[in-house]
């Protein structure tokens, strides 16, 4: 055997070790998942043009969502963790700041927010920008991911852990490991205890209280679904799923307090259900640096309104719109208002 063929044993040996290796000190430890059926942009979901009417008011850097009071008042967050307040949509000033990343974000009635802030936890913002640090932990364990919140009328709040492995930076992680560790979670403020209402999602995301408070709904972005979680009547404490095969990955979803619930999907769900089986090629793509495992996502512009059977009434989209990435959808008068993580702008059109 001559010296070259023994170094091209050499590099396939080398090269074979290290395929066999390298997943177990990866970032990630990559399972497999079966991914339910996508149906792809057919059917309910046919592509169209509705989101073109979308209006852009800037406001800063990747306003994730928009919350709105009973008297109309708008409030957003941005990367950074300002949180902005605004009477008239145009003008926006700086309510207070959190130091973390504010994403879901729900109104206290008195100028003030309930927020799920991804880096700092569970907090309530007052009118004055004072801030209150209501829940970080559980069991000692840290909160790794707080990302959206509905408070019922006993001032419970229900909020979402996206995941316990991987935090706000780290997002694409999460996806590529599928190991399923979200939570959907409670936080009682008379007992300032946080328990466990459903676990084993795969990226735990909008959470909205249904009509009468009968059930709360919690997104499973990885898996393309909405959990529903019933709390009154004869089914209280099961749970079942609300509407399923997504063709998007549903991020924040919001209840209009009639017959409608809003759903944003940023991105499509082809290119990951693609790697769903490969659990060594995501193990191996894992050590890429995160910028470039994002870039494996097909961001969208994409929001649905579901009635309260679960089925697609409303399929909003504008796939050549600039404006992408849509993470919140929020009903306020006769507008829905949009937050994305790629833009500079909130985004507003007339209600459907």
């Amino acid at each position: 055997m001559n010296r070259a063929a023994k170094i091209a044993i050499s590099l396939f040996a080398l090269g074979l070790i290290a395929l066999i290796l390298l997943p177990r000190w990866a970032p990630v430890k990559a399972v497999s998942w079966a991914p339910p059926l996508n149906p792809g942009l057919t059917g309910a979901f046919a592509p169209n043009q509705a989101l073109s009417a979308i209006i852009e008011i800037p406001v800063g850097t990747a306003p994730e969502h928009v919350a709105c009071d009973a008297t109309g008042m708008l409030y957003t967050s941005l990367d950074g963790g300002a949180v902005l307040r605004s009477g008239t949509g145009a003008e926006w000033f700086e309510l207070g700041n959190t130091g973390g990343r504010p994403l879901g974000l729900r109104t206290d009635r008195q100028g003030g927010l309930w927020i799920a802030d991804s880096m700092a936890g569970l907090l309530h913002m007052d009118a004055n920008g004072e801030i209150t640090v209501l829940a970080t932990d559980l069991g000692g364990a840290p909160l790794r991911f707080v990302d959206d919140l509905d408070v019922d009328s006993s001032g419970k709040i229900w909020f979402s852990d996206a995941s316990q492995r991987f935090d706000y930076t780290q997002v694409a992680l999460d996806f590529f490991e599928g190991s399923r560790t979200g939570r959907l979670l409670r936080y009682d403020p008379a007992t300032q205890r946080t328990e466990v209402m459903m676990s084993g999602l795969f990226f735990a995301n909008g959470v909205t209280l249904g009509p009468n408070e009968d059930y709360v709904l919690v997104n499973e972005t990885g898996m393309g679904r909405v959990h529903r979680l019933w709390l009154k009547g004869d089914k209280a404490g099961q749970r079942d799923i609300f509407i399923d095969e997504l063709p998007g990955t549903p991020d924040n979803i919001r209840f209009d307090g009639e017959s409608t619930f809003w759903i944003a999907m940023p991105s499509l769900r082809a290119s990951l259900d693609s790697l769903a089986s490969l659990p060594r090629l995501r193990a191996l793509l894992s050590f890429l640096p995160i910028p470039l495992l994002e870039a494996a996502a097909q961001p969208a512009s994409f929001v649905i309104g579901v009635n309260l059977e679960g089925e697609v009434i409303y399929n909003l989209q504008d796939q050549d719109n600039s404006f992408h990435y849509i993470t919140g959808v929020t009903p306020c008068g006769d507008a829905l208002y949009l937050g994305s993580l790629e833009t500079e702008a909130i985004g507003v059109l007339p209600k459907p």
